[in-house]
């Protein structure tokens, strides 16, 4: 928690540095906005906001959203399907809806009056409709209620919307009616899809067939449902609430407190067990707090303080966010962070908890910086791994959070960051388009509703004076789509009793009480009172420094522009530190010197590896700053080899049985042969180098002379493989990955670094092979014994491979002939013989050691070819039904994500 009063800094946390750290900015301290360039700055998110919402009313309305490329409205059923995406769409003006509140805010009284009067008489509920119950909740039910606060508050201005009489809340409550059948389970958790006019389970309702959930689509309900439970006082909407977050709390994992993603709605059982902050959990912990702060109820906060631990043991790597296993809570579940988790520093403010809050909006700004856009996912090193963004409004979010509790200006730079790249990037004449591809600048014909009812919110906010704000924020809540409830419903009590603990309403106020207040003057503070406390949003911080001194450290390390104080060798070292071109993972000696400085290298489970400094646990300030000008180095060293971008390569299997039929999309390295070059490739028998990580010299040359070798990932660096395979008289190098279980279905493209020195000797193609491609050669070796490939740059045509005419008859059944191979990683060419394999689609590199990140790609899945097969090759049959079960597996995960 914050230490609201007599505030004591904590132990200085371990500084992350990870290997890829992005460039920062300036060193110095940010200067003080002016009111009036503030003034500006809110004009123009006044001006962004006319321009997107007239464009809806003028070209869109009553259609639920913006089409802003075409100039038109999205109209379920009339436009080609986009899956789950359309399920927020319901025939039910949802940008309008969604912007009802987001009107008043920004000043505009008559607008939102006659809104109002357009909602009433235009919108209808009852369309036959299938839609989520997640996000009808949050913008349409969530719409209306932030739509009526702000009437019911207008009205008792006595100037504006004197006619109401809580037509919103009756519209309200009647969808709340329309979602209730969702939850008639066993288990209490809601089907994930609601038919409007007919329910759930009925012949008529298309739905109710799910038996799946996700986390947060279950638990994002209370808030919505409570309030429509206060202010009509039918309590049925909030005990449904309660329940299924009572049911979620229940199948927990009881050893890490952590939940999972997707969970069966009727057993309970986890579907998906890694779990985050991000896609798929991220509003359940908000809603946890945030319903003790509306509701008053202890069990919420008392809650989210147990997860939120084990975020903070488990989840938590400043600056980082990473997504691990509920029952394995120290194995990491995968190696990139999704845009979602950008609402998180905001929720750490709510929480009071800043120095994290800090960090990782920082590591957000930088990639934001670096692509314009928060990618809609990106790599622990900061590259695109899915390269949509949906104008999406966390990030904003938590920078207004992060002002108001520091007052520090940088944050008014980052939201200026965040406007211009809106107009610069994203505004077309009919409004703002999301981008399709932040590396490449495309848009998609899309504007989201949540971009009206949110963005724009926390902008304002963030340039907005008091004086500016028509009614007073810090009475209403914010819900997960910025809609604004009152805080005095905490005061309704909950029927049909009410809340156990009265005592907590008055604490459970973002802001402090005036008893609180009064405790400025004392010098100690009790830490447990914090417990059942929230911070004072209007200024936690008095010293805008203090945010400044956390963000510094990271940035500095690799700001070029930051002067460094002369460094005198620490007495007793005896040698001068570790350059980082010098630097060998095998090496014990080196791993001393690395222990010295702070630095530990850290191996995550797809094989790659991260360095990080804690500066703390460096034997010396020296040693430290050794270490600092260490991980610099290896980031510049990076940062030279990730400047080419290389394609895919191909390892084409040509021997009999396959003759050419198969081909195993392989990575490529940035040094040696360059196949692209080759019009023929190399083309030779495998075999496997001995010993096999080809990290000493091969007992075996006799045999891999003339011969392609097959190496295992590992204990050296990829130069060095190839070095000695070329000493031993081989024509080339396929290296194979060491992690079970990898695949191109589920991984980018991997390509292989230098080891830091001149590579020019190294004269022969080295090609690398995920787990399960690699493994397929390795069988057909076995099977076959002598086993030919093809190492090209693309897949050849059987005609070009076999010239002369010693292209094989057609062998009706040869194993290469029947069996169904999927091309996301193997491909015929037969089907193309001319398309090139694209560029990658994005990248990751590690300097020097051959365990480490390399560029990667995820590859278009392809329409499948069929091949025949025999019953002597069983195996390989085998491996393909088990890759084919990968696959839809991990399509279905990507779809769940999304």
């Amino acid at each position: 928690m914050w230490r609201v009063l007599g505030f004591r800094p904590a132990t200085m946390s371990a500084l992350l540095f990870s290997l890829l750290l992005l460039l920062s900015t300036l060193c110095r301290l940010g200067q003080s906005m002016s009111r009036e360039e503030k003034l500006k700055l809110r004009n123009q998110v006044v001006e962004m906001f006319d321009h997107a919402y007239s464009n809806y009313m003028d070209h869109a309305y009553p259609a639920d959203e913006l089409m802003p490329l075409t100039c038109r409205g999205r109209v379920r059923g009339l436009e080609p399907s986009r899956g789950d995406v359309d399920d927020a769409l319901g025939m039910f003006s949802l940008t309008l809806i969604d912007t009802l509140d987001t009107l008043v805010l920004l000043n505009k009284t008559a607008e939102f009056e006659a809104a109002v009067r357009r909602v009433l008489k235009d919108v209808r509920l009852d369309n036959d409709v299938v839609v989520s119950v997640f996000e009808t909740n949050i913008r349409v039910l969530g719409g209306l209620l932030g739509g009526h606060s702000m009437a019911v508050m207008l009205k008792d201005a006595g100037h504006y919307m004197q006619w109401y009489q809580d037509e919103l809340l009756h519209m309200a409550k009647d969808l709340g009616l329309r979602l209730l059948p969702a939850f008639n389970t066993s288990s209490g958790l809601p089907y994930p899809r609601v038919n409007l006019k007919h329910g759930v389970r009925g012949p008529e309702s298309r739905t109710g067939t799910e038996t799946d959930t996700c986390t947060a689509c279950a638990g994002t309900i209370i808030l919505e449902f409570a309030a429509l439970s206060r202010f009509t006082g039918d309590p049925v909407f909030e005990v449904h609430a309660r329940r299924a977050l009572n049911f979620l709390w229940e199948k927990r994992q009881r050893n890490s407190n952590l939940v999972g993603t997707t969970i069966n709605i009727h057993s309970g059982e986890w579907v998906r067990r890694d779990s985050g902050v991000g896609a798929g959990i991220d509003s359940y912990y908000e809603y946890l707090l945030k319903a003790y702060i509306l509701l008053g109820d202890d069990l919420f906060l008392q809650r989210f303080n147990i997860h939120y631990a084990s975020i903070m043991k488990y989840i938590s790597q400043p600056p980082l966010l990473l997504d691990v296993h509920i029952h394995k809570p120290l194995l990491p579940a995968r190696t990139w962070m999704d845009s979602l988790l950008a609402f998180f520093p905001g929720l750490q403010v709510l929480k009071g908890d800043i120095r994290p809050a800090i960090e990782t909006h920082e590591m957000l700004y930088q990639v934001t910086k670096k692509h314009n856009f928060l990618p809609e996912a990106f790599t622990t090193d900061f590259r695109v791994h899915w390269a949509q963004h949906p104008l999406r409004p966390e990030f904003a979010e938590s920078t207004y959070f992060l002002y108001k509790a520091t007052k520090d200006p940088y944050y008014l730079e980052v939201g200026r960051t965040v406007l211009d790249n809106l107009n610069r990037f994203a505004r077309v004449p009919c409004g703002f388009a999301a981008m399709k591809d932040v590396r490449t600048g495309s848009h998609e014909d899309r504007m989201d509703s949540f971009f009206l009812a949110e963005m724009f919110k926390y902008l304002f906010l963030l340039f907005a004076e008091e004086d500016d704000l028509p009614f007073n924020v810090e009475d209403y809540i914010f819900t997960t789509e910025a809609h604004l409830l009152p805080l005095s419903l905490s005061t309704t009590p909950r029927a049909p009793s009410p809340p156990a603990n009265s005592t907590v309403q008055a604490a459970s106020l973002p802001h402090l009480s005036a008893s609180v207040k009064s405790l400025w003057s004392e010098e100690e503070l009790d830490d447990s009172n914090f417990d059942w406390t929230c911070p004072n949003t209007r200024l936690l911080f008095p010293d805008p420094a203090f945010p400044r001194n956390l963000r510094d450290p990271i940035r500095s390390a690799v700001d070029k522009s930051c002067p460094r104080p002369a460094v005198h060798r620490e007495p007793g070292m005896g040698r001068p530190p570790l350059r980082a071109q010098d630097f060998m993972a095998n090496n014990p000696d080196h791993l001393e010197l690395l222990r010295r400085m702070g630095v530990s290298l850290i191996h995550l489970k797809d094989g790659r590896v991260q360095l990080v400094q804690h500066a703390t646990q460096a034997v010396s300030a020296v040693a430290a700053e050794d270490g600092m000008r260490f991980m610099q180095e290896m980031m510049e060293l990076s940062s030279q080899q990730q400047k080419e971008q290389l394609p895919p390569r191909a390892v084409q299997i040509i021997s009999h049985p396959f003759f050419g039929r198969v081909v195993l999309t392989a990575g490529p390295a940035q040094f040696g042969t360059d196949l692209s070059k080759s019009i023929t490739g190399v083309r030779g028998f495998v075999t496997v180098a001995e010993p096999y990580s080809g990290c000493a010299e091969l007992s075996n040359a006799a045999f891999v002379q003339g011969r392609i070798a097959l190496l295992q990932r590992g204990q050296c660096m990829f130069a060095e493989k190839t070095r000695h395979i070329m000493k031993a008289g081989a024509i080339g190098g396929i290296v194979i990955d060491d992690n079970e279980g990898s695949s191109s279905d589920t991984a980018p493209l991997f390509q292989m670094a230098g080891d830091g020195r001149n590579t020019d000797d190294v004269t022969l193609p080295l090609l690398f092979l995920f787990y399960k491609e690699g493994n397929i050669l390795l069988e057909a070796l076995k099977e076959y014994r002598e086993v030919e490939v093809l190492l090209s740059d693309k897949a050849r045509d059987r005609a070009s491979i076999f010239k002369g005419g010693d292209a094989p008859e057609e062998d009706q059944t040869s194993p290469a002939s029947s069996a169904t191979l999927d091309r996301s990683h193997m491909s015929t060419v037969e089907l193309d013989e001319s398309a090139p394999e694209s560029a990658p689609d994005k990248e990751e590199v590690t300097p020097e050691e051959d365990v480490g990140p390399a560029i990667k790609r995820n590859p278009e899945p392809e329409e499948e070819p069929a091949v025949e097969k025999d019953s002597s090759s069983k195996s390989v049959k085998a491996m393909m039904a088990d890759w084919r079960e990968d696959l839809e597996a991990f399509q279905q995960m990507e779809k769940d994500e999304l």
